[in-house]
């Protein structure tokens, strides 16, 4: 794969602003001459400042039925995420807003501060059925905007004060934060915290996952969470072929001496404008490796970037497929370790009332 000629964008995940072509937006086409001398014209270029816009929903919980899925329904009190993670499989969502999947995806958000007014409003519904909400699912939900805007913290208020059960995924150890609510709501079996790990070198994570916490916090975290009582799983994910897979092992002996007892991976995922921001972002950092990177992903993926199909997408298959489950299967064993399944609490949950005080009795 041939270096790219374009500047690395320093601190943050894609390398480019591209906006998609799959719904007609309109295309932005840099003016060659004024680049070759911008600096000489401009001076140096702007750092990337990140933006919030606060939008204001009808609805907060989304429902799913996807069999891949562990959960039916889901709240994402943002769009976008400053963490940058260039493989992100939710980059694509920022189009919608006519916005880059790449740059746009973490310099531009959306917050909703009313998330946990809707989801109160919600669960009050007489006709509303109980069952575990995913947090995390599409953009972090501790982004280094939660410090300000705290919106999942208000979430999960409305949840400890509803006995409603909650599944959290992230990259930071933000998590910690709410380390009351989340221990008060695990003795009650209302809450499970899966960090995602993606390799525990700081220098590769800096690329991958520019603004997430290093691998050394995430783990930290894990065993602070241990520590508290509250159920704790290790995401190894995603794994990517000859770029992190090398770090399975040592992050599943590292999560199992932390007291971690279920650990988990996900293999590589491309959908849509991820693919193009990955290679480009390969050609940056990994060039003389980034054609066997790819070659393995097509591999397990039916010979395509990315299988969206479901059944499939989350279950690669070939040699290198096999490969990865039987490493991880070792890992596991060597460790004590096991593919856990929290069983939350449904049969504590009380409608909230509309328009009052929080009881958190």
């Amino acid at each position: 794969m041939e270096r790219s000629r374009e500047p690395v964008v320093h601190g943050r995940g894609a390398q480019s602003d591209a906006v998609p072509t799959r719904f007609g937006l309109a295309t932005r086409e840099a003016d060659g001459d004024w680049r070759d001398h911008m600096e000489s014209l401009d001076g140096p270029p702007v750092k990337l400042r990140t933006q919030v816009t606060e939008e204001r929903p009808k609805s907060i919980l989304s429902f799913n039925r996807s069999p891949d899925i562990f959960f039916d329904r889901s709240v994402n009190a943002y769009r976008g995420c400053e963490h940058g993670c260039v493989y992100c499989f939710a980059r694509p969502t920022h189009a919608y807003h006519d916005l880059s999947p790449g740059l746009d995806f973490e310099t531009k958000l959306f917050a909703k501060p009313d998330a946990a007014r809707l989801l109160r409003e919600t669960l009050a519904k007489p006709a509303y059925r109980p069952a575990p909400i995913a947090m995390g699912t599409n953009t972090d939900p501790y982004q280094p905007i939660e410090r300000r805007y705290r919106i999942t913290r208000a979430v999960l208020e409305v949840c400890l004060d509803a006995r409603h059960p909650v599944t959290i995924t992230t990259k930071s150890d933000r998590v910690l934060d709410d380390l009351d609510l989340l221990a008060e709501m695990a003795r009650m079996d209302l809450v499970a915290v899966a960090i995602s790990v993606t390799s525990l070198d700081p220098v590769l994570s800096g690329k991958l996952e520019p603004r997430a916490a290093s691998p050394a916090k995430r783990m930290a975290a894990l065993g602070k969470l241990v520590e508290a009582g509250i159920p704790a799983h290790c995401s190894i994910a995603p794994v990517i072929p000859a770029i992190t897979e090398e770090f399975m092992e040592g992050i599943v002996a590292r999560a199992a001496g932390l007291g971690v007892t279920s650990a988990g991976w996900i293999p590589l995922r491309l959908p849509h404008e991820v693919a193009p921001l990955f290679r480009e972002w390969l050609s940056v950092h990994f060039p003389e490796r980034g054609e066997k990177v790819m070659s393995i992903v097509r591999s397990i993926r039916n010979g395509r970037d990315n299988d969206p199909a479901f059944f499939s997408r989350l279950r690669p298959t070939g040699v290198w497929a096999d490969l990865f489950r039987a490493r991880f299967r070792l890992a596991c064993k060597r460790a004590g370790m096991e593919k856990g399944k929290f069983e939350l609490d449904c049969s504590r949950f009380r409608a909230p009332e509309v328009g009052g005080q929080l009881r958190l009795l």
